[in-house]
């Protein structure tokens, strides 16, 4: 009897865990968290934020968590029938079928509404709530969709994508003034290379299944490996903002238009090679460029 019950509690308790990581998956738990960074980075830089209040930064975190959640939940709803057809999401929660197309949509709903709800109601004014609102918006059924049709996905994507410093910042001061942008728009440009990059490795799988990521129809082109360096160059000129606006110093200066200059490099080292082994590298380095920008710009304020 003993061992009977002994093998219910461990068959429930992995049934519970399977079930717990299906749910982790759905809501891309690693993209999800760096997004939340982002919107913390973006409460930080604003002018009027001086120390730590704990309280505030975990309700900001868990606001833009939920509704990043949400929507790469709804992606994966809609996406299900392609994800199916690449090797890299063959085996997503929503293809495997381990949770069900409703039962997604309704988890997706409930943290929107909650995320929404966080971001309206602890912060100053309904800024924080309504970007999140256009953000999800933006890209569970715009940028989703328009994957499929063109590679203007990427610019549209690029808009949600760039919303949470904006966010982070409007949470902090309650307005949308240029300082909000100047962090939109580096985080802005910095998606291009960076989805271009994992776009030019994966091109093959994306095909499959139908997907245009990469700029214009020719797949792994010079004029691709043109535009993805061009879109990279002009992080550089974008770095001297945030010291343009006094929001930063010197030294921040000086490490983001040498960390542009570097980003660059990389994008040139593809135009030159139009290989895989240069896409990599030029997608490692945009893992490395933005916290390196992000917490320079922190440091140099505080």
């Amino acid at each position: 009897m003993q061992s009977n019950r002994t093998t219910y509690t461990l068959l429930v308790r992995e049934q519970l865990l399977t079930r717990v990581r299906a749910y982790v998956q759905l809501m891309k738990f690693r993209l999800s968290s760096l997004v939340v960074f982002s919107a913390v980075f973006g409460y930080f830089m604003a002018p009027n934020i001086t120390g730590f209040d704990p309280v505030t930064v975990v309700l900001l975190a868990l606001g833009g968590f939920l509704v990043t959640g949400a929507s790469n939940a709804l992606n994966q709803v809609i996406e299900a029938e392609y994800d199916a057809q690449m090797s890299r999401t063959q085996k997503r929660p929503m293809v495997i079928g381990a949770i069900s197309p409703t039962e997604a949509v309704v988890f997706a709903l409930i943290m929107a509404a909650a995320g929404v709800a966080i971001l309206g109601a602890c912060f100053s004014g309904i800024i924080p709530a309504l970007l999140g609102i256009i953000a999800l918006l933006l890209y569970a059924f715009v940028y989703t969709p328009l994957k499929r049709v063109s590679s203007l996905a990427v610019l549209v994507g690029a808009f949600p994508g760039a919303m949470p410093p904006l966010i982070g910042w409007a949470a902090a001061t309650g307005s949308l003034d240029w300082g909000g942008w100047v962090l939109f728009l580096i985080l802005f440009f910095w998606q291009f290379p960076h989805f271009w990059a994992i776009a030019w490795i994966l091109d093959d799988d994306y095909t499959k299944a139908g997907f245009k990521m990469l700029p214009g129809a020719g797949g792994r082109t010079p004029h691709t490996a043109s535009t993805v360096l061009i879109y990279t160059f002009l992080l550089v000129p974008v770095s001297y903002l945030p010291f343009q606006a006094g929001m930063v110093g010197g030294v921040s200066l000086i490490v983001t238009i040498l960390s542009g200059l570097a980003f660059t490099g990389a994008a040139w080292m593809l135009l030159r090679n139009l290989d895989k082994k240069a896409a990599s590298r030029l997608m490692f380095g945009s893992f490395i460029y933005l916290p390196v920008v992000q917490i320079t710009m922190l440091i140099d304020k505080f």
